[in-house]
């Protein structure tokens, strides 16, 4: 049987769980479009940090996030958005703000939630952020892996093609992290807007094939693992009309083949209707078995983004908590499906709410 998931002691750690990634200002224009806009709502919002935040905020475990902003008052409102989701603080790095941005920058990122036959659009301005000018050496891995100890360590693809440097210091944190017994994932999240500046898809298959070596659980959706792992899924329309589950479970056998170091491989599944109508469920394979989800046709969605961050803090705290893959599976999806429900990129679901739904419970309403 492959090798299960081994994860350090609650007592022997400061942390649960910490991530690394970029950390936006998200402006929103609720119901109307960017470019017609007169005001917008703002949240903070990042693949990797969304994940830290559910685990912390709906399922209370201990979350802190490596990541480095620009010493203005912008950074500050991420910090302090940060601060009301109680994620830890303690490891950003802050940089010295140049006064116009010349050399150092926040990133922002406008989104639109879509409706319909208009799909949600996101545009990001995130050249020159801090984040994104991290290099090796920046970031104390031994002090956050060793002497403060962390349970479980994640990052991804958004992360990984900010810079040319981005992807080094990634893998300098997952080698730091298999160094101190630290469990380790990681969400594919291709962009191909990201790559196109350094590389293009072909760049990014090299940079991840190079990172999926030090990956306990990998994690993707629909496109992650073909655009950057280079593992084709059998069956998928251009459209994501249909989603052919089968093609899904031999892509992962072709994964864990390819990667041993593989002990759990997640996906979303989503079937796209409209904006605002989607089928959702997800696969989990773990301990050599195969887990689907929940199957939620005609799932309504009034707002997408973070779904796909918010289903994998539902799979880790399922796996963390049960170590158990078919629990943890439905976690992740009622998790991400909840996520949906609301405006933003993070969950404003409890832990109630997603145990209500993964027993089976339905949306009449609560008095």
């Amino acid at each position: 049987m492959p090798e299960a998931i081994k994860l350090r002691s609650r007592e022997s750690c400061r942390w649960d769980a910490a991530s690394l990634g970029e950390i936006m200002l998200r402006l929103d224009p609720g119901d109307g479009r960017i470019h017609t806009a007169r005001e917008f709502k703002v949240w903070e919002g990042g693949g990797e940090y969304n994940v830290v935040r559910g685990l912390r905020r709906c399922f209370g475990l201990r979350t802190t996030a490596v990541t480095a902003f620009a010493d203005n008052p912008v950074g500050r409102l991420v910090e302090d958005f940060m601060l009301q989701g109680g994620v830890d603080t303690g490891h950003i790095v802050w940089r010295k703000f140049d006064g116009i941005g010349r050399e150092v920058r926040n990133g922002l990122n406008f989104v639109e939630r879509g409706y319909g036959c208009r799909g949600a659009r996101s545009c990001a301005d995130r050249g020159l952020t801090a984040v994104s000018q991290l290099k090796r050496g920046d970031v104390d891995w031994d002090g956050l892996f060793g002497g403060e100890g962390v349970r479980w360590f994640h990052t991804g693809g958004i992360f990984a093609a900010l810079s040319e440097t981005s992807a080094e210091v990634a893998i300098e944190a997952l080698k730091a992290a298999k160094k101190y017994g630290t469990v380790t994932s990681y969400d594919l999240n291709y962009r191909a807007s990201l790559w196109k500046s350094i590389g293009g898809q072909a760049k990014a298959q090299e940079v991840n094939r190079e990172i999926a070596r030090y990956v306990d659980v990998m994690i993707g959706n629909e496109e992650d693992f073909t655009a950057a792992l280079g593992i084709e899924v059998e069956g998928v329309d251009k459209n994501l009309t249909t989603l052919p589950v089968d093609g899904f479970r031999k892509m992962i056998g072709r994964a864990v083949s390819e990667y041993p170091n593989f002990k759990a491989v997640a996906t979303t599944l989503r079937s796209v209707r409209s904006a605002t109508v989607n089928d959702w469920s997800a696969i989990c394979w773990y301990k050599g078995e195969l887990h689907e989800s929940v199957s939620r046709p005609g799932l309504e969605i009034y707002d997408r983004v973070g779904g796909g961050d918010s289903f994998a803090s539902g799979l880790i705290y399922g796996l963390m908590t049960f170590d158990d893959a078919a629990k943890a599976v439905n976690y992740g999806a009622a998790h991400g499906a909840f996520a949906m429900t609301t405006p933003g990129d993070t969950s404003m679901a409890t832990k109630a709410d997603i145990e209500k739904m993964v027993g089976g419970g339905g949306a009449r309403v609560d008095r």
